[in-house]
């Protein structure tokens, strides 16, 4: 999906694909840092991934790949992908990939543990490759760009905390901070689950207002965002690990439909 999203932003900033090379490139190089910033969060949650179901059988964890030998593959990724981005793509996408692993790596990861708010601050390292891709094909970081950016910040709040929601024991024995691990009463957990699904349905028209797409955009992301934000309705009245799983659902059949439709819709201008 990261790099679905980098591919996103670099035909919608360069207004269509003029260079396969140029979109390999970058997609290799986010790749590598992406995989990079992966392998260094696994090597500093290993000892909190044992304590967890959902993660103890994860490399290091279940014994397959030793610890040092997953920091040395982090390291060496993180600095070959901004090598390559910064050699073969532009010192903007460059910057903007190191941003992503460091504020994924040394910051969100520790985070977890210290306060729930790292929800909000692991959200921007996951929204920023649409603008990586956008940078790699203009060199700027525009207006559609920040746009893109919105949507995705925006759509990972309830996503996430339909996650934390379905495994809040599991992270409670691994000591992370998550919300809804903090909101037995879920009261919290839920507003805010609905205020950003509320808030996703303008965001996700800020394309079309900017001009990025058109009305046919902007009914459809109309029409998704309604659904996702029933789907937390349901979620909020219930409080219940099946309706969080409906949102989760949701949240990911939603993504690629709007992205999908932004791709028919460039097709259609």
């Amino acid at each position: 999906m990261v790099l679905i999203m980098t591919a996103l932003g670099y035909v919608l900033g360069g207004m269509g694909l003029h260079s396969v090379s140029g979109l390999l490139f970058v997609l290799l190089g986010t790749a590598m840092t992406c995989g990079g910033a992966c392998s260094l969060n696994h090597f500093l949650e290993r000892d909190v991934d044992k304590l967890m179901n959902r993660t103890r059988n994860r490399p290091i964890p279940s014994g397959l790949i030793p610890a040092n030998h997953a920091f040395l593959l982090g390291v060496y990724l993180v600095l070959f992908g901004v090598i390559l981005l910064t050699w073969k793509v532009n010192l903007v996408t460059a910057f903007l990939a190191l941003m992503t692993t460091f504020l994924y790596a040394v910051v969100y990861t520790p985070m977890k543990r210290l306060t729930w708010l790292n929800t909000f601050v692991g959200a921007i390292p996951g929204a920023l490759p649409p603008m990586g891709g956008w940078a790699a094909a203009t060199g700027r970081v525009e207006a559609g760009a920040w746009a893109l950016f919105a949507i995705l910040f925006i759509w990972q709040i309830p996503h996430f905390y339909a996650i934390a929601w379905i495994h809040k024991e599991d992270y409670t024995r691994g000591g992370f901070k998550m919300l809804p691990s903090l909101d037995p009463t879920g009261v919290r957990t839920m507003t805010q689950s609905l205020i950003f699904a509320t808030i996703l349905i303008p965001v996700s028209l800020l394309p079309t207002w900017l001009g990025v797409s058109s009305w046919i955009y902007g009914v459809g992301a109309f029409v998704l965002g309604l659904g996702m934000l029933w789907s937390c309705v349901y979620f909020a009245r219930s409080r219940s690990v099946v309706d969080a799983r409906r949102v989760l659902r949701a949240s990911i059949i939603y993504l690629p439909l709007l992205f999908l439709l932004i791709l028919i819709d460039f097709g259609l201008r």
